[in-house]
């Protein structure tokens, strides 16, 4: 028989939960989908919805193609697959098994553990009855779930019965039934900055749950941090609160897990009110950790939340006995913070009036636009939906990164562990030209983009595809342009203009197409230069040589010989006979001229 305090702590804790549904009874729970697209066979080609589970690890920002299979026996998926020698290992070179379970008997969790086990890709769970799709969430955790939750990695999903009758029954026909999840649309990503919000809670002795959040803050504190000081994400953490009804303000139960006279409740954290800590304790601390995130973003330092967090879940733990005030500021003054500013952030827990900062809270865990109500703790939201799936740093980390614009993504979402490289494979199908070392290949968090290239300040164009060329000032910089180069005999020669629209053109001294090929001009043989009666032609690489008889000067601009006199008007005379020009300017401006002056 149960005790009366028992009862009476599964009816406050009951009313707790209805005073939650009271507040948000105008708004909604979102299920959050991915696209199922089925490939083949033809007659029930075509997409459809299926609501990602919030455990294992979806594949956000991507997609996993594979072979639908429904096993003869344990349809359910209740028992382990290889009680039955079933085993959904794919083959070498064959589509990755996506197994399909019907609804029904045990945990989704646990459906999703066995095929896991047995070799399935995925899961898709068959509704068994005709209704909007749900999210499917795990267990109230107990020793035996929890080891099993841990370990799924494989992603799962609910699909409607009528969608699920169709599969069985291309399946029960012989037919071959290919698929393609896609999470690539699961979150937004309009711009180059994402923004996401961690639904939390500061108490430690929650069971399996707030040890799994606990170890997630630990684990994704440094890429956080990374992503937060280079600007490419806005962080926000929240606190989910409840409120006492207001025929029990006054009630033992009311006082020991509320402030500010019932409106701001936690459970109790060892759910016993006669011992330990109190659900109060777990409001204020939840509030100090809202409050020392506002002043730390003041600050324009928002990640040392992460830094507190952590801190305070090591330094001050409900099970040392050191989950309290006097341990918070220890943290908070080895951190620098403000404790005056993070004290008056708070205000008092025991006025019978409003906190804002907890009545912001309340009012945010109210779904608005394309997010739904927070009723599971911990939630994760990114772009304005709700994350489904395992709470681990990678799983989390790829959801964050599919919310980026494409090609605006920072490195750490193109780190071998959170993405595949796919310009790695054939350049990506791109143009590339392996002599200079450039390609129009560009990795993305999903994929990979051919778009001609930017290097050292020089643009290309073209289709990014089969063709890109440099273009305009600068681009001789990058392998000379494409043109026709050669260096000999300490002489280097391009056939590049660089400018915007040269195209390449041999230099002065050769000739040929510019691109593939410049060939030496022999001025003296072609008689293109030194041919007066005096002068003396031997041909050079890219020019030639001309001398002149006795004491006689080779003017080149003029192609001819002349007498060398000292008196530089003799020399103006001598010229002005030999081309018949006149000569406007003085002597001594000729004399300059000539003695280099």
């Amino acid at each position: 028989m149960e005790s009366h305090g028992s009862i009476t702590l599964k009816l406050f804790l009951g009313f707790l939960i209805l005073s939650l549904n009271v507040h948000t009874s105008v708004s909604r729970f979102v299920v959050e989908k991915n696209s199922l697209m089925v490939t083949s066979p033809e007659k029930i080609k075509g997409s459809h919805d299926s609501a990602i589970g919030n455990f294992g690890i979806p594949q956000y920002g991507g997609s996993m193609a594979g072979a639908v299979t429904y096993p003869k026996e344990n349809r359910k998926g209740c028992r382990e697959f290889g009680d039955f020698g079933i085993s959904f290992k794919a083959k070498p070179g064959a589509l990755p098994n996506f197994v399909l379970v019907d609804r029904g008997d045990c945990f989704f969790a646990l459906k999703v553990w066995n095929a896991q086990k047995a070799g399935a890709s995925a899961v898709l769970v068959a509704d068994d009855i005709e209704e909007a799709l749900i999210t499917m969430d795990t267990p109230e955790e107990d020793i035996s779930s929890a080891k099993y939750i841990e370990n799924i990695t494989i992603p799962s999903a609910l699909i409607d019965k009528s969608f699920g009758e169709t599969l069985k029954k291309s399946l029960s026909g012989g037919e071959m039934v290919n698929v393609n999840l896609d999470w690539r649309e699961a979150v937004p990503h309009p711009d180059d900055r994402v923004e996401y919000e961690l639904w939390t809670n500061s108490n430690d002795e929650c069971g399996v749950k707030c040890d799994m959040l606990m170890a997630f803050v630990k684990e994704f504190r440094g890429p956080a941090q990374i992503l937060e000081k280079g600007g490419y994400t806005q962080f926000t953490p929240h606190y989910i609160t409840w409120y006492c009804p207001m025929t029990f303000t006054l009630s033992r139960q009311c006082k020991s897990q509320c402030i500010n006279h019932g409106r701001y409740c936690a459970p109790d954290p060892e759910q016993d009110f006669s011992s330990g800590y109190e659900g109060k304790d777990v409001v204020l601390e939840n509030l100090r950790q809202l409050c020392v995130f506002k002043v730390a973003n003041e600050s324009k330092k928002p990640w040392v939340w992460w830094d507190y967090v952590t801190d305070f879940q090591i330094r001050c733990p409900m099970k040392d006995k050191k989950y309290n005030k006097e341990c918070a500021a220890a943290v908070i003054k080895s951190l620098g913070l403000d404790a005056k500013k993070i004290e008056k952030c708070m205000g008092d827990p025991d006025a019978d009036a409003d906190n804002p900062v907890l009545k912001e809270e309340q009012d945010a865990q109210v779904g608005k636009g394309s997010r739904g109500d927070v009723t599971i703790l911990p939630t994760l939201v990114v772009n304005n939906r709700q994350y489904r799936g395992k709470l681990e740093k990678g799983a989390v980390l790829k959801a964050i990164c599919s919310g980026f614009e494409e090609t605006t993504e920072p490195a750490v979402c193109l780190s071998g562990d959170v993405e595949t490289n796919e310009c790695l494979d054939n350049n990506g199908g791109c143009w590339q030209d392996k002599t200079a070392n450039v390609t129009a290949c560009k990795d993305t968090f999903r994929g990979r983009v051919c778009e001609c290239p930017l290097v050292d300040g020089v643009q290309f164009k073209g289709d990014g595809y089969s063709h890109c060329e440099v273009s305009g000032p600068g681009k001789c910089k990058i392998n000379n342009g494409g043109c026709w180069h050669e260096s000999k005999d300490g002489h280097t020669y391009s056939a590049c203009l660089d400018s915007e629209n040269g195209k390449c053109q041999c230099p002065p001294g050769f000739k040929g197409d510019g691109v593939k090929s410049c060939v030496d001009i022999d001025e003296c043989k072609e008689r293109k230069a030194c041919q007066c009666s005096e002068c003396s032609c031997k041909d050079t690489w890219g020019s030639y040589e001309c001398t002149c008889s006795g004491d006689l000067l080779y003017i080149r601009d003029h192609d001819t010989c002349i007498s060398e006199f000292r008196n530089p008007c003799s020399v103006v005379i001598q010229i002005m006979y030999a081309f018949e020009n006149a000569f406007s300017g003085s002597c001594v401006e000729l004399s300059y001229l000539l003695n280099g002056r």
